[in-house]
């Protein structure tokens, strides 16, 4: 999947304009990549478009976060509420969940705590 159909995509599971929909992709590739460990973050930045990749890899730091923690980081960035950045996660991740292989998602996945596995939208009932 190319940058321009990831970003179509998520714009219209969130149901958001271009601009709102790119700070939301940002956001949510950003915080991710803080909170996956032992290069994973570089492993799916690999199978994304270089657009993406650097939000993912750029990190000043990488942590481990319950969700609130998680999602609040999203919604400072992106600069909106805690209900919207879920809403906006949700897409975002659910679209990443296509663009990558199964078996990345599930390297992503197995680093989360569970309850992160409802941002993960449908894809989500295919993780084991």
């Amino acid at each position: 999947m190319d940058y321009h159909q990831f970003i179509k995509n998520v714009q219209e599971q969130a149901g958001c304009d271009k601009e709102q929909t790119e700070r939301a992709v940002r956001a949510t590739l950003q915080t991710l990549g803080e909170r996956l460990f032992m290069g994973e973050a570089d492993q799916l930045a690999a199978q994304l478009p270089r657009e993406l990749q650097p939000y993912l890899k750029e990190v000043e730091s990488r942590s481990k976060m319950e969700l609130d923690e998680f999602l609040q980081r999203i919604a400072r960035r992106e600069g909106t509420d805690a209900e919207n950045a879920e809403r906006h996660a949700t897409a975002v991740l659910s679209v990443l969940g296509n663009a990558v292989s199964g078996g990345e998602m599930e390297d992503v996945v197995s680093q989360l705590p569970k309850k992160y596995l409802k941002l993960f939208g449908k894809w989500s009932k295919t993780i084991h």
